[in-house]
């Protein structure tokens, strides 16, 4: 009797070790977002949850707090930091204040497109970028999609570096952004995401700039005139895990959150920029004067920004300066 019992005791604990780790214990996610739940990156969050949903038996829940629910940028890092949310997914440019070398991201005019962004951050500078985060309370899990950024304005077109002179435009709380839109003259005010839809309609500032789906479905057309293709910066966002929340998970948990991130990348980046295709016909049926810019003045405005780049680069860590160069000859070939 006594043998059988050991041996059904052995039994038992096998069948519990073998269980998955998901298994044993239910996990809600609270993913919070700035944008609108009709935006690719909340396409992404969806996807990512199902993906993750299907990887866990279910036993990991995805809660999604689109539309700066639970609050604005710095408000969600703060609160992943602390372990009060799990995950967020917000532009990279909001990390440079915690480790600055996210600015090198923010580089105008670096990456001429999505080909060259995808090699940049997906390859050995985006790797050492995310490496710096544990640190500061976070894991990341891979980029994703936001777009080339384009200026909105009240006022005029954008067809050169001068027609930036004197307008008042709101910018990411970035220095990088910030000393970019100084040397083209402008009057760069910072400000979170939450405020701008009411500074635009109030004409406290004259304008802002965001990839094109993100100025569509925030319904700025309403209050803005024209949008100017000025690709001045590639934008991706970062998802985020609170690393409070990451260490309580188990080997096996946390596998299936990179893989669901990883599946979830290229369906994101997928969406994100077909989105952004259809956004430019979408805001000029909305009343908004489109115009393109021409490379000469692309490439006067690029030279104005240059020493800029050299102002911060000279600041960073020397060795990521070196990385960031080498990728940047790798990807240009």
């Amino acid at each position: 009797m006594k043998k059988t019992a050991c041996l059904l005791a052995a039994a038992g604990l096998s069948f519990l070790m073998a269980l998955p780790a998901a298994a044993q214990q239910e996990r809600v996610i609270r993913f919070g977002h700035l944008n609108n739940a009709d935006h690719p990156v909340s396409f992404g969050v969806k996807r990512f949850g199902e993906l993750l949903a299907a990887k866990s038996g279910g036993k990991m829940k995805v809660m999604e707090f689109p539309a700066s629910q639970l609050g604005n940028e710095m408000q969600q890092q703060s609160a992943l930091q602390g372990g009060v949310q799990q995950m967020s997914a917000p532009a990279t440019t909001s990390l440079a204040g915690i480790v600055k070398e996210f600015g090198l991201v923010d580089f105008p005019f670096s990456v001429a497109n999505f080909a060259q962004a995808d090699a940049l951050l997906d390859g050995p500078l985006g790797q050492a970028l995310i490496a710096r985060l544990p640190e500061k309370g976070l894991v990341a899990l891979g980029y994703w999609d936001l777009g080339f950024r384009n200026v909105t304005n009240s006022k005029r077109p954008i067809t050169k570096a001068d027609d930036f002179d004197g307008l008042k435009l709101r910018v990411i709380p970035n220095p990088v952004f910030l000393e970019t839109f100084k040397a083209f003259k402008a009057n760069p005010v910072p400000m979170p995401f939450a405020e701008l839809y009411g500074a635009l309609e109030a004409r406290a500032v004259d304008g802002q700039e965001n990839p094109y789906a993100v100025i569509l479905s925030n319904k700025m057309f309403e209050v803005q005139k024209y949008v100017s293709a000025t690709n001045h910066v590639y934008a991706a966002n970062i998802v985020l895990v609170s690393k409070k929340f990451w260490d309580q998970l188990t080997p096996a948990e946390q596998k299936m959150m990179h893989d669901a991130a990883n599946e979830s990348r290229g369906y994101q980046r997928q969406v994100s920029r077909a989105a952004a295709q259809r956004s430019v016909g979408d805001l000029q049926a909305k009343g908004m004067a489109y115009n393109e810019i021409m490379p000469a003045e692309l490439a006067r405005m690029q030279q104005i920004a240059n020493p800029v780049i050299e102002k911060f680069a000279a600041t960073y860590d020397p060795a990521i300066v070196k990385l960031y160069n080498d990728e940047l000859a790798r990807i240009r070939k």
